[in-house]
């Protein structure tokens, strides 16, 4: 279950992630094109070709999140929440890409074997960009538990393939310096492999989402256990949800006595979604009452 937040503060963390990866994707290309460009190492451009699509996934991000951000009004009553997920589906457009202009040029350098410059200096980059992606990703990390944001999400996952594609990148330079150069090439078509998988895993999860894909068990089981903690409450059905952005969106029937009064019936649904806010702050709640007979009432949970 996602530890709860208030909106105000996911809104700060979500800006501070994408400020975050956004900067840390600057200087790793910085680092990572002047290393590129003092070995000719082809596993170091596989590393900085996916750091430029980091740079441009992590900018779409930006924007994206800020315009999911943004209060629902008269043409988006249920909020612009999709955006993040449409970022995540750029983003995998973006590095599917990266891997296929990898793949081109590892072809072309097994073809054509060069030798690798400076290869203390390549090395020494990549340490350097596995250290800054891993604070990196401890943070995106703490956001992700605090938001469950699909775009943070998706931005993760690619940075940590950043640190197989850095790790290998390290064992093809160190390999090309012990006279094993086509290493190299192998090394980045490796990566850019792995990198295309992963393009495939975030598009599918961005596809999802947009599509309305119900919460996961645990958390429907868990909305349930709120709706049914209630003394008054019978049972509930038709329980269906979804995440849009930030909004989880709450939809379900509730059983009660159809002996109570309809502002006593009111009063309860009031103080179920309550109840599921306090556990879901940013939840979007819709109660359906249904009257029914208390007498051999088999209490209903349909939450599966």
């Amino acid at each position: 279950m996602i530890k709860a937040t208030t909106p105000n503060r996911s809104a700060r963390l979500l800006k501070l992630a994408t400020y975050a990866s956004t900067a840390t994707a600057v200087v790793l290309i910085t680092v990572k094109g002047v290393a590129w460009s003092m070995t000719g190492s082809l596993s170091v451009m596989a590393s900085l070709v996916d750091s430029l699509m980091d740079a441009a996934a992590s900018l779409i991000n930006l924007l994206a999140v800020r315009y999911s951000l943004k209060s629902a009004d008269e043409d988006h009553q249920f909020g612009h929440g999709k955006a993040e997920s449409l970022a995540g589906l750029g983003q995998a457009c973006f590095i599917a890409g990266s891997a296929i202009f990898l793949i081109i040029h590892a072809f072309e350098r097994l073809s054509h074997p060069q030798p690798l410059q400076q290869v203390n200096l390549g090395l020494w980059v990549m340490v350097f960009a596995i250290a800054a992606t891993l604070v990196l990703l401890a943070f995106q990390g703490y956001v992700i538990r605090q938001t469950n944001s699909s775009a943070i999400r998706a931005d993760a996952l690619h940075y940590k393939t950043d640190l197989l594609t850095n790790s290998a990148t390290i064992a093809a330079l160190f390999f090309a310096a012990a006279g094993w150069p086509l290493l190299d090439p192998l090394s980045a078509l490796a990566i850019s492999i792995y990198i295309l998988y992963s393009a495939g895993h975030i598009g599918h999860e961005a596809m999802q989402v947009l599509m309305d894909r119900e919460l996961p068990k645990e958390t429907r089981q868990c909305i349930c256990d709120i709706i049914l903690a209630h003394d008054t409450v019978l049972g509930l059905h038709d329980l269906r949800t979804r995440q849009s952005g930030q909004i989880m969106l709450i939809q379900f029937h509730l059983d009660l006595d159809q002996a109570l009064p309809l502002s006593s019936a009111h009063q309860v649904a009031k103080e179920v979604e309550h109840a599921i806010m306090v556990g879901f702050p940013q939840a979007d709640v819709i109660i359906h009452q249904d009257p029914r007979d208390p007498a051999g009432y088999l209490r209903n949970n349909q939450c599966m």
